[in-house]
């Protein structure tokens, strides 16, 4: 009675052959998993290995199969709303009376991020910016309302944390 187990072959790798140490060890040796195997067949060997051989789709395509409403039912809205850590925010026509115009003012729809806020404060104080366009006084106007638009919003959204979710 062999104390070592090898595969018997590589169609049935739960099958073993029962050998002593030595002989395991010259079984092993001229075993070979992919004997008689053609290039194409250890290529997909291979690429199968890589998955576990399991099979696998691209994102999106779950089997081929279209989502079926019953399994995708959310009665808490928890997917609706972007998940349980996303925070309520108010409708678009509810936007604040002392942010309507300084969102106008940056171009910027309700609701709104500090960091969506942020970026677009950067890109017009760099469009507008008076050395940008050669010590324009309308220029440096322009930057003065856009910088009194930013400390707005920015210390609406800084009071009122659960509306700036990334900031």
């Amino acid at each position: 009675m062999g104390e070592y187990r090898a595969p018997k072959s590589r169609t049935t790798l739960r099958d073993y052959w029962w050998f002593c140490l030595e002989h395991v060890r010259a079984y092993n040796g001229s075993w070979d998993f992919y004997k008689g195997m053609t290039p194409a067949q250890m290529e997909a060997q291979l690429r199968a290995d890589t998955a576990w051989d399991r099979p696998s789709w691209p994102l999106g395509h779950i089997g081929g199969s279209a989502w079926d409403e019953d399994m995708l039912r959310d009665p808490l809205r928890i997917l609706s709303t972007g998940g349980l850590n996303q925070q309520r925010v108010r409708p678009t026509n509810q936007i604040p009376t002392e942010l309507r115009d300084p969102l106008a003012t940056l171009g910027l729809p309700w609701p709104t991020t500090l960091d969506e806020v942020k970026t677009r404060y950067k890109e017009l104080a760099k469009r507008h910016h008076p050395d940008a366009n050669g010590g324009s006084q309308s220029a440096e106007e322009r930057l003065k309302t856009i910088n009194l638009a930013y400390a707005a919003v920015r210390s609406h959204l800084a009071a009122e944390p659960r509306l700036a979710a990334t900031g």
